[in-house]
């Protein structure tokens, strides 16, 4: 199973954009595709279903020795027993969220500015998602927070950063010169003609500059 450290492709499947009954269709697409770390977003489903969901996720992103971060439910990740676990800033705490699902578990958090980056990692979180850089259907009522701090927050970072908010192929290349090693992608995967595709351009866009930067 892939480490968040090792991680630099995070993928969800958010069921904004993807249907219950095609949520293992896309999970495998993701994973073939090359994502390195997978959430299930479901904002508006009921925890059992979100559960029965992950359920399905489980035997395919472990195969592939891909961790699966469960969003917004510490309980459904305890019970499946999930690599990860995501909370916003308005949910529990890290070390809430940790006493929930175990030390087994890793927690991430969102973050939307640099005193929030450096208060998660304070907290001690595993790692923590870094935006919205850019405004986003996922989250519309976010105001982008641009690419200005990308810099600051890797300077001072002791977890994994991810970037996240708007990201696509188009912008990828501004978001790398900004000084961003990983990166959230979400509609751009979701919605692509062929995901495997999108995903594998990302992903070798993503290795290619991690080369050159050594």
């Amino acid at each position: 199973m892939r480490r968040i450290e090792d991680c630099h492709l995070y993928g969800i499947v958010d069921l904004g954009y993807v249907e219950p009954r095609k949520v293992p269709e896309m999970t495998h697409a993701l994973v073939e595709g090359g994502v390195d770390v997978l959430q299930l977003r479901a904002k508006k489903l009921i925890a059992g279903e979100v559960e029965r969901l992950a359920r399905e996720m489980l035997p395919i992103t472990r195969l592939a020795g891909v961790p699966l971060v469960i969003n917004d439910h510490p309980a459904v990740a305890a019970s499946v027993g999930s690599e990860g676990i995501h909370v916003g800033q308005d949910d529990l705490s890290v070390a809430e969220t940790r006493a929930l699902v175990g030390s087994a578990c890793f927690v991430g958090k969102s973050t939307h500015s640099v005193a929030q980056a450096r208060a998660a990692m304070d907290e001690g979180a595993d790692y923590i998602g870094f935006g919205p850089l850019y405004a986003t259907g996922t989250k519309p009522d976010y105001v982008p927070i641009g690419l200005e701090n990308i810099k600051e927050v890797y300077s001072f970072a002791t977890c994994p950063a991810f970037c996240i908010g708007g990201v696509n192929w188009e912008r990828l290349p501004e978001i790398l010169a900004a000084g961003a090693q990983r990166v959230v992608v979400v509609s751009a995967f979701l919605c692509a003609p062929d995901v495997r595709a999108a995903v594998r351009q990302v992903k070798q866009a993503l290795e290619a500059s991690r080369t050159v930067g050594g």
